[in-house]
């Protein structure tokens, strides 16, 4: 489970997040919705500890990523906007690279290399090397990387943005795999129809702030609007920049 409790954050003049908290709930996938600039971004990195918060809390399990980064990265698998690949390594060498990181038995991580190969459908770039790989591949292996040592924490940052029908549906099947295992599936998505096929919970955030969370159709309620888009756009009391 993830809490999220008053958290702030500037850089220079700009205040990226101010006092914002939420709960994403083990076996739950939980979207994050806002115009571009709301501070998604920001908060999952805060999360993973990539950056330190200027005020407030986050707990992974109860472990605080600010005071044990280490702990907290060993329940944690994330998909950022950077995927990092080394070009001259191949799928499989990336995720063996990776598994033992976490210092997984070579036994299990073949294993589980090969149990993810068939979740992403991977084969046929499994031995291949990631250089001219597309966006979609280039995702998958990024993906894959990051749910390699079972974490019971995902973080995803537009894990579908750019991929073709069938990647997608992969990713999807995926982030519905982690929730059946009891995973809690955090990301933030452009697609609408996406989350509220998806999520079991949507936090909407607004100039740093989260403004409302709830399941799609609470709030579809709470804004009197018949779909999620209509009521994203009214609760966060704008028509422009639809974006999440």
């Amino acid at each position: 489970m993830i809490t999220v409790e008053n958290i702030s954050k500037q850089f220079k003049q700009v205040q990226a997040l101010q006092g914002a908290s939420f709960t994403a709930q083990n076996g739950k996938i939980t979207g994050l919705l806002g115009p571009n600039g709301a501070g998604k971004t920001t908060l999952l990195r805060i999360i993973f500890g990539l950056l330190q918060a200027d005020a407030g809390r986050v707990s992974v399990d109860e472990k605080d990523p600010g005071r044990d980064p280490i702990a907290v990265r060993a329940k944690l698998g994330i998909l950022t906007d950077q995927f990092g690949l080394y070009e001259r390594l191949s799928t499989r060498e990336h995720l063996e690279y990776f598994g033992r990181l976490h210092r997984m038995d070579e036994a299990r991580l073949q294993q589980r290399i090969s149990e993810i190969s068939r979740m992403l459908d991977m084969g046929e770039i499994l031995e291949r090397r990631s250089a001219g790989f597309s966006q979609g591949q280039r995702i998958k292996v990024a993906l894959a990387r990051a749910v390699l040592h079972q974490p019971q924490n995902v973080l995803l940052d537009e894990p579908t943005r750019g991929l073709d029908v069938m990647s997608t549906r992969a990713v999807r099947n995926t982030l519905q795999e982690l929730r059946a295992q009891g995973c809690c599936v955090v990301f933030s998505s452009h697609v609408m129809q996406e989350v509220s096929a998806l999520c079991d919970d949507v936090v909407v955030m607004a100039k740093g702030r989260v403004v409302a969370q709830g399941t799609p159709q609470a709030l579809c309620e709470l804004a009197g609007k018949a779909d999620l888009e209509d009521a994203f756009v009214s609760l966060i009391g704008s028509d422009e920049g639809i974006a999440a």
